[in-house]
């Protein structure tokens, strides 16, 4: 490769990176070994967009020689994750002699993999095989057997790239976690799909999607919790610039405070990455030693917690219509779920979650259609919002209080003709007559007169109409506002109203209405002690 042929250089590298965005996602589900590191695609994916940054800033005129020292100095500062900083150690050792190179060649290809599989296992302390560390390591032997053999340029990469992809089918054989939960190594996986877009952009040919299946049959993404509670929870990474130590000493360091311990660069700028429980405690230390920057700090558990809910949503059948519901609560939460609401984003009078909440919520339901309930007024217009920007059909169901969500929901009869069902579940919503029971915390003056702050207030449709100083009072007052006909009363218990309690207003409303069935359930919503609905 010529020094005047940077464009092409750079269009190369950004092909590759590109290759492994295309199939992050695919790349993610994989990661269950050698810990729940974040997410290894994401991971390396982000790495290579530091590179890029770092690449687009060249100018024109730049060398093979620049472009290499870009690629290596955006890989060490933008390296995120375990899997990330291997990547960044496997890059500079394939620059330090790409950058040298006048040619590419097959002497050349075999020597930077060469170069870069040494690099890349001496900066792992306990290099792990079955990994994209053996990936890396098959291909340069697949390179430096081309060479030997006579292969041209052409018939060496393709081989190279051939031998990766065979490496990661092989690694569930060399590493047993990878066989037990039925998956190829992510970072793996990772190395070869790079390998093959920088391939397929040199040749001038689609990337190609090899088969990554092994004998008997092809591998299965499970959801796999893949967390024990004895591991290291946190995710600790960051620079430290300016240190006047060895690394030996920076290795030891972080080797006895934590475990996926990494550390390379130079005493200019040491990129470091550990799992550790005590990341206060690392930081203090390095910022004894020089300057911090760029510090990440990942909860583990959390991470893997959110993978695996991925995982099995991805396995569960898409099915037609997914239910968004919110709630604060914990009993509500159980019932809304109980009825086939997928999802239930905390939220409520005075919690009213976001759009971006809403939508995230939606999105990730295995659902081709979404019905939003909002069961608050002031949340209605934040779920209209949803509709014009989710990746899918959304529509909402304007309902203002807990007990519509409960109608509507039963009312749904699994047909997928969404406006069908936002209009039977709207006309269901709006036959539940619905108040509320909660205490005034200033004072006040509404239709039934002055209002005290520390008065029991009952309200429907968002207006006063009853107030006094027993919780179980107000209620049977304000039950006789919106009981009309009614069949059926039902009981929201609140947080503050213990189960005593709930009981015996059970038992008076019974007394009060003996020709409507009573039903009293824990909602344990807060602010609200009763929230009460007449169908």
């Amino acid at each position: 490769m010529s020094a005047n042929s940077r464009p092409a250089a750079v269009d190369l590298f950004a092909a590759a990176a590109r290759a492994l965005a295309d199939r992050v996602d695919e790349v993610n589900r994989l990661n269950v070994f050698p810990v729940p590191d974040g997410d290894t695609g994401t991971n390396m994916t982000l790495t290579l967009e530091a590179v890029q940054a770092d690449l687009d800033r060249l100018p024109a005129s730049a060398s093979m020689a620049d472009i290499a020292s870009a690629i290596t100095h955006g890989s060490l500062m933008g390296a995120r994750g375990n899997s990330g900083v291997i990547l960044s150690q496997m890059l500079r050792g394939l620059c330090e002699v790409a950058g040298q190179a006048t040619e590419l060649t097959p002497k050349v290809v075999a020597a930077a993999l060469e170069r870069s599989t040494t690099v890349a296992f001496q900066a792992v302390r306990k290099p792990v095989e079955g990994t994209m560390l053996t990936v890396l390591k098959d291909s340069a032997a697949a390179a430096t057997a081309g060479v030997k053999a006579g292969l041209k340029l052409d018939e060496l990469l393709d081989a190279v790239v051939e031998a990766s992809f065979e490496s990661v089918r092989r690694g569930p054989d060399l590493l047993p976690v990878l066989k037990e939960n039925g998956v190829v190594d992510a970072g793996g996986l990772g190395v070869a799909i790079l390998g093959e877009g920088f391939v397929a952009a040199l040749e001038g040919h689609e990337v190609r999607e090899y088969d990554v299946t092994t004998a008997p049959g092809p591998l299965m993404v499970q959801p796999v919790d893949d967390w024990a509670d004895d591991e290291y929870l946190y995710c600790t990474e960051f620079l430290l610039h300016g240190v006047q130590a060895d690394i030996s000493v920076l290795e030891e360091y972080v080797a006895e405070i934590g475990g996926s311990e990494l550390v390379v660069g130079d005493a200019e700028t040491y990129k470091i990455h550990v799992h550790t429980d005590t990341p206060g405690t690392v930081l203090t230390w390095a910022t004894g030693l020089g300057e911090v920057s760029d510090v990440h700090i990942n909860n583990m558990r959390r991470q893997t917690a959110e993978r695996t809910a991925g995982i099995k949503r991805d396995a569960e059948p898409t099915k037609p219509i997914g239910f968004v519901a919110v709630a604060a609560g914990q009993g509500l939460k159980d019932i809304l779920l109980s009825l086939g609401a997928d999802v239930v984003v905390s939220g409520g009078q005075t919690m009213n979650p976001s759009t971006a909440e809403l939508l995230e919520a939606a999105q990730s339901i295995n659902a081709e259609k979404i019905v939003l309930l909002p069961n608050n007024r002031n949340i209605i217009l934040a779920a209209q919002q949803v509709t014009g920007v989710a990746d899918r059909p959304v529509a909402v169901v304007p309902t203002t209080a807990i007990p519509q969500a409960f109608a509507a929901l039963l009312a749904y009869d699994g047909s997928d003709d969404l406006d069908a069902i936002i209009e039977e579940m709207t006309a269901a919503a709006g036959e539940v007559r619905t108040a509320e029971v909660t205490v005034a915390v200033k004072d006040a003056t509404g239709k039934v007169g002055p209002i005290k702050a520390g008065d029991v207030i009952g309200i429907v449709d968002h207006e006063i109409e009853v107030t006094g100083s027993d919780v179980a009072d107000v209620t049977l007052r304000v039950v006789e506002h919106i009981i009309g006909d009614g069949e059926t009363i039902t009981l929201l218990g609140g947080e503050d109203l213990d189960d005593e309690a709930m009981s015996a207003l059970e038992t008076r409303l019974a007394e009060a209405h003996p020709d409507a069935e009573v039903e009293a359930h824990r909602g344990d919503q807060p602010l609200y002690p009763i929230i009460v609905s007449v169908e």
